[in-house]
């Protein structure tokens, strides 16, 4: 591969988020070492949010303004190859290889693979997307326009927003659901129920079920249900989940378990090999061992590592946050916010006004949901680390520690 050298001083196998912030991590310590960034999309790394966020809602807002790739291409030295594949780690040769046979020298490497999405007995193609990336963007773009139905599969994160997204641009939604309501594995059950109205109140066709099947067919997709339900549309959007790409790390001999295992600098179990991003398994220093597949994680564990490998000695002792704009709510959140938790609410104007939800284990604050509350999370963490050292006994006791603002 003609734009590829024998050897880096840093090479990082990803091309997305946490590899374009590694880039700034290393260049704030190494401000000439050599930098391959090897990245599997055919598209230079983006602001994933966006793809189902502000380029959906936003009229000005175009796929290139959402680039991360101007300073890693500005930069002579780095060299940022796309649409390629690396087949193999060779940490004893501190070689990487890449699918054409080529193989790339390193001093340090950074594993920001991320991850890939769940896929249902539904092929993939123009019109059946299994959403992640710019290209699957574009894809959705080019598949429909105002006055398209689309069928979406999944009530979690993804679908949720790509469906808020789309009802805003007069597009006909049929979400399918195998739990009663969206984002149920999140939400207590009440605001649960309650953002699923919002939903049907703005047309979304809801409907119950799991995929057994489907496929594109002449003009559009067809989606079946497990009880022979049949669903036709222009385009299907499918969002079940993801799953993390530690294939190369598990053949290379580097720890993996629920993710590529690494410690508080973000070194795997192999030398001179780190990793970062969605992809990680990390000790979280609020909340303990974890994986996060969100974009704060991702910038801030991307650049935490870069900085590592450039040989700075700060550990990764941050609790990332994430968010979410669904119809005309917004939310920010931080830690395990999941409803296998204990939760206590506390609601100024009622589900789907203004509310805080706390998530408990064992008396401690695991988690906090802030609905349409904002520029709290540092408060939210505050609470977590306190209630690690001194459990909740009155629950009762939380409502109101974090203010509405």
């Amino acid at each position: 591969m003609s734009n590829v050298a024998e050897s880096y001083d840093y090479v990082i196998v990803g091309g997305g988020v946490a590899a374009a912030s590694a880039v700034k991590g290393i260049r704030s310590s190494d401000g000439s070492g050599t930098i391959a960034v090897l990245g599997s999309e055919p598209d230079p790394p983006v602001y994933r949010p966006d793809l189902s966020k502000d380029l959906w809602l936003k009229d000005d807002k175009a796929l290139e303004d959402s680039s991360l790739a101007g300073d890693l291409e500005s930069d002579d030295h780095v060299d940022l190859v796309l649409d390629t594949t690396v087949t193999e780690i060779d940490p004893d040769g501190h070689v990487v290889r890449l699918a054409d046979g080529s193989s790339v020298g390193y001093g340090k490497l950074l594993l920001a693979v991320g991850a890939e999405p769940r896929v249902l007995d539904v092929p993939a193609g123009p019109k059946i997307i299994y959403y992640r990336t710019a290209a699957d963007y574009q894809r959705l773009r080019a598949a429909i326009d105002a006055g398209s139905h689309v069928v979406i599969v999944g009530g979690g994160y993804i679908g949720s927003e790509i469906a808020s997204a789309l009802v805003q641009n007069d597009v006909q939604v049929t979400l399918v659901l195998d739990l009663e309501d969206v984002q149920e594995q999140m939400f207590p059950r009440a605001l649960a129920a309650s953002l699923t109205k919002a939903f049907t109140d703005r047309g979304v066709t809801v409907v119950h079920g799991t995929v057994a099947g489907g496929g594109e067919t002449g003009s559009g997709v067809q989606v079946i249900l497990d009880d022979g339900t049949e669903i036709t549309a222009d385009a299907a959007v499918i969002g079940v989940g993801v799953i993390p790409r530690t294939g190369l790390a598990e053949a290379a001999g580097i720890e993996v378990h629920h993710g590529i295992v690494v410690d508080d600098h973000l070194r795997t179990s192999a030398t001179d090999v780190y990793a970062a991003g969605d992809v990680v398994s990390y000790p979280d220093a609020l909340l303990g061992r974890r994986r996060v597949e969100h974009v704060d994680h991702a910038e801030k564990s991307g650049e935490a590592a870069g900085k590592a490998m450039a040989g700075a000695d700060e550990a990764y002792d941050y609790t990332p946050f994430f968010w979410s704009d669904i119809l005309d709510y917004g939310y920010e959140a931080v830690g395990e916010v999941t409803s296998r938790n204990d939760m206590v609410e506390y609601w100024k104007d009622g589900e789907l006004g203004t509310g805080v939800v706390y998530y408990l284990k064992a008396g401690q604050v695991r988690g906090v949901l802030l609905w349409n509350v904002w520029d709290s999370v540092d408060k939210a963490r505050e609470l977590i680390k306190e209630t690690a050292d001194k459990p909740v006994e009155d629950l009762d006791s939380l409502r109101g520690r974090i203010p509405f603002g």
